[in-house]
C-alpha cells in the first residue's frame, strides 16, 4: 500500500497543485458470514481485508469541494452551499455524499472549509468486497479529522450508511461501514445491527492453517438497481404480515407458524433471513469453541440458503462455491449483496494453488470469463497512514 500511498500524493499534486494535507484509507471488507440480515436488524461477521481505497486531502481557503480518482477522467466540483442529495451524481456521490451526511450528523457546513481529494483504490469493484465503503469510510474518517469533528466510529459507520443510501441510492444496512472502520488485524467483527454494539471475534486462521481466498466472478451488480431493493422490499413485508418491527425478532421456532401466514416466496425471504441470524450466532460460538476448521458446514449452509430461499446467487457464484468445495476447502460460500460479485472458500494453506488452477479449469470448461482468484487477510480499519 506505500505504492499506492506515494501515486496517490504525485496525482494529488497533478490534479490540484498542491500537495495533501495527509493521506487516509480505509479497507474493504468481506462477509464471513451473516447476508442480509443487516438490514433486518440482525447479525453480521465479517472483517476488513488487506485491500484499501487511500485518498489524499488538502482543506480549501474556499468552499469549494472538488474530488478527483484514479478510476475516473472528471474532476467534479461543487460549492458546499450547493451541497446536497440531489446534486450528486456517478462515483462522485460516495465521497460527497459522505461530506453531505457528516452535516446531518451534526457537522456545521456552513463553518467547515472547502476541500480537494484525490482518490485511488485496489478494492475490486462490483464484487461484494464493499469498495464503495471503502471509499465511504475513508472520507469520513479524513473529514472528521480536518473539520475537528471528533465523531466516534459508530457514528462514522451511519454517516457512511446514510451517504449510500440517500446520496448514492443503494438501499444497504450499516455491516459494510462498519467492518471497514472497526476491523481489526487477524479478527472479524460481531456486529448486531439493530443495537450497532460489536465485538471483536479472534479469527485463528492462521493458527489453523488456513486461508480465506477470493473468487472474484467478474460478473458486476449495483445495490442501487433490481433484485437487492426487492429483496429489502420482501423483507420488510414478511415482517410486516408477521407484525413484528423487524425480521431480527422472528427466530428458528417461528418459521412454521410464518410458513402459514406468508406466500412462497416472502417465506422464503424471511426463512433465509431468520437462519441466517442464527449461523452468525452459530459461527460465532464455533470459534471460541472449537476453532475455524469447525465452521465450514455453516459456510456452505449458507450458500445455499441464499442460492434457494433468498435466490440471489448466479451460475458463476455456484460454480465456484462446488470447485471450492470439491478441492479442499472446508466450506465455501457467495458473499455480498449477489447477483453477481465474489464467493469465499476457506481453505487449507496448501491447497490454495489447487484450487485457483481448479477454478480457472471450472470456468473455462463452462464459457465463463476468467475470474480473479486471491488471498485476502483480515486487516486493521479505517485511519490516517
Amino acid at each position: 500500500m506505500s505504492d499506492m500511498r506515494d501515486e496517490v500524493r504525485a496525482r494529488f499534486f497533478e490534479t490540484f497543485g498542491s500537495e495533501p494535507g495527509g493521506i487516509w484509507s480505509a479497507p474493504g471488507r468481506v462477509n464471513l458470514i451473516g447476508e442480509h440480515t443487516d438490514y433486518n436488524d440482525g447479525f453480521v461477521l465479517p472483517f476488513a481485508i488487506d485491500r484499501r481505497t487511500v485518498l489524499g486531502l488538502g482543506l480549501r481557503e474556499d468552499r469549494m469541494l472538488r474530488v478527483a480518482s484514479a478510476f475516473a477522467d472528471e474532476l467534479v466540483e461543487l460549492d458546499l452551499s450547493d451541497l446536497s442529495p440531489n446534486n450528486l451524481h456517478g462515483w462522485s456521490a460516495y465521497p460527497l455524499g459522505v461530506a453531505w451526511a457528516l452535516g446531518e450528523h451534526g457537522a456545521d457546513l456552513a463553518a467547515v472549509p472547502g476541500f480537494d481529494i484525490f482518490i485511488d483504490s485496489d478494492v475490486p469493484v462490483g464484487a461484494g468486497l464493499s469498495s464503495s465503503a471503502a471509499i465511504e469510510s475513508a472520507v469520513a474518517v479524513a473529514l472528521n479529522d480536518v473539520w475537528h469533528l471528533n465523531l466516534d466510529r459508530r457514528t462514522l459507520a451511519l454517516v457512511g450508511q446514510l451517504a449510500e443510501n440517500k446520496a448514492v441510492g443503494a438501499p444497504t444496512g450499516i455491516m459494510d461501514q462498519s467492518a471497514s472502520l472497526l476491523g481489526r488485524a487477524d479478527c472479524a467483527v460481531f456486529l448486531d445491527c439493530r443495537s450497532l454494539d460489536s465485538e471483536i471475534i479472534d479469527l485463528g486462521f492462521t493458527a489453523a492453517g488456513l486461508e480465506l481466498v477470493i473468487i472474484d466472478t467478474g460478473v458486476s451488480h449495483s445495490h442501487a438497481t433490481g433484485g437487492y431493493a426487492e429483496r429489502r422490499a420482501s423483507c420488510e413485508l414478511g415482517a410486516r404480515l408477521l407484525e413484528v418491527e423487524s425480521l431480527r425478532e422472528v427466530t428458528v421456532t417461528d418459521l412454521p407458524r410464518a410458513r402459514n401466514l406468508l406466500d412462497d416466496v416472502t417465506f422464503r425471504r424471511v426463512r433465509h433471513v431468520v437462519t441466517e441470524n442464527q449461523r452468525v450466532l452459530d459461527t460465532v460460538r464455533t470459534l471460541r469453541e472449537h476453532g475455524a476448521r469447525a465452521i465450514g458446514d455453516l459456510l456452505d449452509a449458507s450458500h445455499r440458503s441464499m442460492r434457494e430461499d433468498f435466490e440471489i446467487s448466479v451460475s458463476e457464484l455456484d460454480l465456484a462455491v462446488e470447485t471450492a468445495q470439491m478441492n479442499g476447502a472446508i466450506g465455501a460460500r457467495m458473499t455480498g449483496g449477489g447477483f453477481g460479485g465474489a464467493a469465499i472458500a476457506l481453505i487449507p494453506s496448501e491447497d490454495v494453488s489447487r484450487l485457483q488452477v481448479a477454478i480457472d479449469g471450472a470456468f473455462a470448461e463452462h464459457g465463463f470469463g476468467q475470474p480473479d482468484t486471491f488471498v485476502v487477510r483480515a486487516a486493521d480499519g479505517a485511519g490516517r497512514d
